[in-house]
């Protein structure tokens, strides 16, 4: 089963609305935000993080980047650096490298919410794949994958 088939029986065993999007093969988030025409702070990006050496999913709107220094102080730890794709490409089988949903909690990860973010009415974000999305209210993302949220990105 892939896994937008997953994330779709998913939301809809929670009764979550959602849209599913599709474009031509793109890899950053800042052209699917185009091509889907959301703005960039309405797309959800992932970025993976080794905190004290333990993976971590971070979501953020495309058009942030993370802040290592006021991440470090949100997590409360002593290192923490961006993880190469070879270092979580094994943690997501059922996805194309890169295109990670942001629903950690479906994979055992700890999950941070940039505020920024959490503070949209509808999110887009990857479907575990280059060529689709999905949308739902982020109050619903909220409630099924219970993500922390803090204060750790900057706009580009």
């Amino acid at each position: 089963m892939t896994i937008l088939k997953k994330l779709k029986d998913y939301l809809e065993k929670n009764q979550v609305r959602y849209e599913v999007g599709y474009h031509e093969r793109i890899y950053t988030s800042q052209e699917i935000a185009a091509a889907m025409h959301v703005p960039g702070k309405e797309l959800a990006k992932v970025v993976m993080v080794k905190a004290d050496g333990k993976m971590v999913m971070l979501v953020l709107p495309a058009s942030y980047r993370v802040d290592m220094k006021k991440l470090k102080g949100v997590l409360n730890c002593k290192k923490v650096e961006m993880a190469k794709e070879v270092d979580f490409q094994e943690l997501f089988p059922d996805c194309e490298v890169g295109a990670m949903p942001p629903f950690g909690n479906l994979y055992n990860l700890e999950v941070w919410v940039d505020q920024v973010l959490a503070e949209d009415e509808l999110i887009v974000f990857r479907a575990g794949s280059h060529v689709e999305t999905l949308k739902i209210k982020y109050n619903d993302y909220a409630r099924l994958v219970s993500p922390k949220v803090g204060n750790f990105s900057e706009h580009l």
